[in-house]
């Protein structure tokens, strides 16, 4: 196989970074927007000693799972919704394979993996977006980076973002445009708009828009505002936030409250919850709700239990679990979540519950925030990267009857669930959660309960 090859082959994977996966005279080929089932006529870009590459150039035999219509209107290019040409049972059926081949490969393929569990809705679902700005000659316009580069395509045919976001993007540009505000130049470290960041509350309506400069102010700061608020009235939060480092980081340490709160707010398990600029929330609120609940089920709370939340965050699954338990104890290593889970809390009424700024892989730490004695449940919800074998072992000496583990990664939920079943544990039934509709992504949630 050569590099501008023109071949033909059948597609009989997709991979949850949205490619096909096919093999041409023994040789696996990626093909980027060709799905299973498909025949497709495709030119190669990249050749290696173990895989090639191909650019998908006609679709002879068209996959029965493949949509007839592309709801986004978004370019190609976006690369973030992988499973954008598939029907959302195929969707959910591929992510529950992954999540089954990501144990496999851990050397648990007899865990139990259940079908994936959905709120059903794929469109208008994130409450958070952030739009790198750039300057054309129509002038300023904002969108999304193409995947693998930093070249800004449009963003307002976007499907899965909530749609107040294009309205206030538009907006912002065209008042930025016509008053002589610059956009950041990422070679040059010059211009003042980076980005656009806006989050909103789904149940209340509540809306926070907040724009990224290089620089202390905005000029005609009065005069946006006012106009905003006539415009936009859902926007109750008006900020900017204060990033001059030459940095890919989106936002800087400093936020300036312009018009309106300094945050916005939204209910979520029935509780009502403060959303600061930084402060860490679920993009999809209603796919939230369903993984609570099932991490909820299987805590299996009676009101007797000491309850622990590791890697807290903002203390949003403990909170939600905290009245069928005799006390929460949260344990986050970022301050400023720790503060706000504290302050959810009490505008909660939820007077059972502690939160404590320490490292949660800490034997001492996890004995003093329970009280000096083992906790009976233990939720877990790290980072991509997963826990640590250090902690496992801490959860596994203290012989914690029941653990709920909450991830956003499969293979290393299954790569620490090794060490828990190492550890004396039994890995109970896996669900995969889609909290992100036709991305590759997918959350999981799991019950390990002490042999």
């Amino acid at each position: 196989m050569k590099k501008d090859q023109i071949i033909e082959l059948d597609v009989t994977d997709l991979n949850n970074l949205g490619c096909g996966v096919g093999r041409y005279e023994g040789m696996v080929v990626f093909v980027k927007g060709a799905v299973a089932g498909d025949r497709v006529r495709a030119k190669v870009i990249k050749v290696n000693k173990s895989f090639s590459a191909a650019r998908l150039e006609e679709i002879l035999t068209s996959s029965p799972v493949r949509l007839a219509d592309d709801p986004c209107r978004a370019p190609l290019a976006c690369g973030g919704c992988v499973y954008r040409h598939i029907t959302y049972d195929e969707e959910l059926r591929l992510k529950r394979e992954y999540v089954k081949n990501a144990f496999k490969k851990a050397g648990l393929a007899d865990v139990s993996v259940l079908p994936t569990l959905s709120t059903g809705r794929i469109c208008g679902y994130r409450n958070k977006g952030q739009y790198p700005v750039t300057a054309t000659k129509q002038g300023l316009r904002a969108g999304f980076f193409a995947q693998k580069s930093h070249n800004i395509i449009p963003a307002d045919g976007c499907a899965i973002q909530n749609a107040s976001f294009a309205p206030i993007v538009g907006f912002v540009c065209e008042f930025g445009s016509t008053h002589g505000w610059s956009a950041y130049d990422e070679e040059t470290g010059k211009g003042l708009l980076r980005h656009i960041y806006l989050r909103v509350g789904e149940k209340t309506g509540e809306i926070m828009l907040c724009l990224v400069i290089n620089g202390d102010a905005l000029p005609d700061s009065k005069e946006f505002c006012e106009a905003v608020r006539i415009k936009f009235p859902a926007v109750v939060s008006l900020m900017i936030n204060v990033n001059k480092k030459n940095t890919n980081v989106v936002l800087g340490e400093r936020f300036v409250t312009l018009s309106g709160k300094s945050y916005i707010e939204d209910e979520l398990c029935s509780l009502r919850f403060k959303i600061s600029p930084d402060s860490f929330y679920q993009v999809n609120r209603d796919g939230a709700e369903l993984l609570y609940n099932a991490a909820r089920e299987r805590a299996a709370l009676t009101g007797k239990e000491v309850l622990m939340d590791l890697y807290c965050g903002t203390g949003t699954i403990g909170l939600s679990m905290a009245k069928n338990a005799k006390k929460l104890c949260g344990v986050e290593i970022v301050g400023a979540a720790v503060e706000c889970a504290r302050e959810n809390a009490r505008q909660n009424g939820i007077a059972n519950a502690e939160f404590f700024c320490d490292d949660a892989g800490d034997r001492d730490v996890i004995l003093k925030a329970a009280g000096g004695i083992r906790p009976d449940v233990v939720v877990i919800d790290p980072p991509r990267k997963g826990s640590t074998r250090a902690l496992a072992e801490t959860l596994a000496s203290l012989g914690v009857p029941r653990i709920v583990y909450v991830s956003c990664d499969a293979d290393t939920l299954a790569r620490d669930c090794t060490w828990f079943d190492e550890l004396g544990y039994e890995i109970g039934e896996v669900l995969p959660v889609d909290m992100f509709p036709r991305t590759g992504h997918v959350e999981s949630v799991v019950c390990l309960t002490r042999k």
